[in-house]
């Protein structure tokens, strides 16, 4: 089924596709729906302000239910074999495929990034099921020599239990299968919390990873979905049948999550809030940090934990880059993210347009010189009123408003002198997840990724710091949380190690040498 905007299609036929109805329930325990009964969430689209669908969130009783499930079914589903478990995601991969159309343009009205991010959204959770086959063939544990006469010792790693994903609007479907699809090949059952903001999208994941659990008999409980507002995601974090609660969101609350597991000794995956910088050297190939800079400070309408809020420029380049970036902002195209033409489309909803406009005010208080106007736009087209102006100022870095991230296109300059003075203003902000310079000089490119360089999680030479490959960990350090997610050995985090020590001899000889007799 291609899809295009210019087609005119209806939505509902792309809900239809999807198995949404015009009332769902926010309860399933894998291929089973559950009378949820809790409130209604009504989802509108920033897009247009239309309406979408309204779920019905969960109550104790049905999250309880989908909670005892998924205990359940970790009994049967961590005895799989893990090469079994990885066909398993393999087949969601290919049923992803199959609906990446649909389910990028819902993801792309649902949340308002353009329809290109939508289908790269959708494209992610595709990439990172073809990394879980892989991995479940590579859980590897290591074997050491032990210092006792006729012993081995190695270690191995076992699936925790039930896994919970409380997920964010921005990324209403990738971050999600970042965390599942290795939970699943790790042996662990996951049970997923989505953003009430974007819930049609979870819905829709859940009808698609349920036709392939459904023709493959896996344990009914495996992967479970429970749409709820705070007071959901709090019971998953202060619940003992949870041993892990991998949650992405701001640092707010991911304090109040990490708060609540600690409190219960579990564990936490935080995912949280970034201050992005991109230092733009005296030796940098301006255009491609031209193209680096607007694309991280504009695309998702700025709503990335990897956005770029902050520019650090040499002060030999400073004007000339400003002026190309401020002639890049005046052709950028702001409206309806389903059309190929739009650059940016709208906010998520009002209460981010608040949000951004208030910050704009803090911002001129403070001092700071815009450079290009920001505001709210109206008219046709805009008839939702979450479409507003990308905006840049000039300010310093110590301002506590550009030391807090505001989930906006708001983008802040700065000059440097010396790289070390760079370095120490992109270090000096409490988030650390992702971090650029764009230099052509090999010297100061290995000085930005050395002990004394970037603190961020992510370090990036000549791009961007919006975005990220599945084949890395993704993550970050500070008020980012320490995370990390996706490739490398993330899948560690999903999993408990255990030390194994087998004595083959006939005696009980004792480490250390000491003596025991009986």
């Amino acid at each position: 089924m291609h899809l295009k905007f210019s087609d005119n299609m209806k939505m509902d036929k792309v809900l239809d596709k999807l198995g949404i109805k015009k009332v769902n329930e926010g309860a399933a325990t894998g291929t089973k729906w559950l009378k949820a009964g809790g409130e209604k969430i009504e989802s509108f689209s920033p897009v247009d302000g239309k309406k979408i669908a309204s779920v019905t969130a969960v109550n104790r009783r049905s999250y309880d239910e989908v909670i005892e499930k998924a205990q359940s079914a970790f009994e049967e589903w961590r005895m799989w074999p893990a090469p079994k478990r990885g066909e398993i995601v393999r087949q969601v991969g290919e049923a992803l495929r199959k609906y990446k159309e649909p389910l990028g343009m819902l993801v792309s009205y649902e949340m308002g990034k353009s329809l290109q991010e939508g289908y790269g959204e959708v494209q992610e959770m595709i990439d990172i099921c073809d990394l879980a086959v892989g991995m479940s063939r590579q859980l590897y544990g290591l074997t050491m020599h032990s210092e006792r006469p006729l012993h081995r010792m190695y270690e191995q790693w076992h699936p925790l239990g039930v896994v919970g994903i409380i997920s964010a609007f921005n990324f209403p479907v990738a971050v999600w299968s970042w965390n599942s699809m290795i939970a699943f090949i790790c042996g662990n059952t996951c049970v997923w919390k989505p953003s009430e903001k974007t819930p049609i999208s979870a819905i829709a994941c859940q009808n698609i990873i349920s036709e392939v659990f459904k023709a493959n008999n896996v344990p009914e409980g495996v992967c479970g979905l429970v749409v709820g507002n705070r007071d959901c995601g709090e019971w998953m974090s202060g619940d003992n049948r949870v041993p892990l609660v991998s949650a992405t969101g701001s640092t707010r609350m991911g304090k109040a999550v990490a708060t609540a597991v600690a409190g219960r000794l579990g564990r936490s995956l935080l995912e949280l809030g970034g201050n992005n910088a991109i230092i733009i050297s005296e030796h940098a190939d301006l255009h491609i940090a031209l193209v680096g800079s607007v694309f991280g400070a504009v695309g998702t309408a700025g709503q990335r934990c990897t956005t770029t809020r902050r520019l650090i420029i040499h002060e030999s380049v400073y004007d000339a880059f400003k002026k190309k970036l401020v002639n890049a902002y005046k052709q950028l195209v702001i409206g309806d993210p389903l059309e190929e033409k739009s650059h940016m489309g709208p906010l998520i909803d009002q209460e981010a347009v608040t949000t951004y406009v208030k910050a704009i005010k803090e911002v001129k208080k403070a001092g700071g010189k815009e450079i290009v106007a920001g505001g709210v736009l109206t008219g046709e087209g805009y008839e939702s009123g979450c479409y507003v102006k990308p905006c840049v100022f000039e300010v310093q870095n110590d301002w506590p408003i550009v030391q807090h991230e505001t989930f906006a296109p708001i983008l802040y300059l700065m000059k440097y002198s010396k790289l070390e003075d760079a370095i120490a203003m992109q270090n000096a902000v409490p988030q650390g997840l992702s971090s650029s310079i764009m230099t052509l000089n090999m010297r100061e490119a290995e000085q930005f990724l050395s002990q004394k360089g970037s603190d961020c999680g992510i370090a990036n030479v000549n791009i961007g710091t919006s975005g990220a490959e599945i084949g890395g960990a993704f993550g970050g350090e500070k008020e980012t949380g320490g995370g990390r997610e996706s490739g490398s050995d993330s899948w560690k985090a999903y999993m408990r190690r255990q030390t194994n020590t087998i004595n083959w001899s006939d005696k009980l000889p004792l480490a250390q040498g000491i003596k025991f007799t009986v």
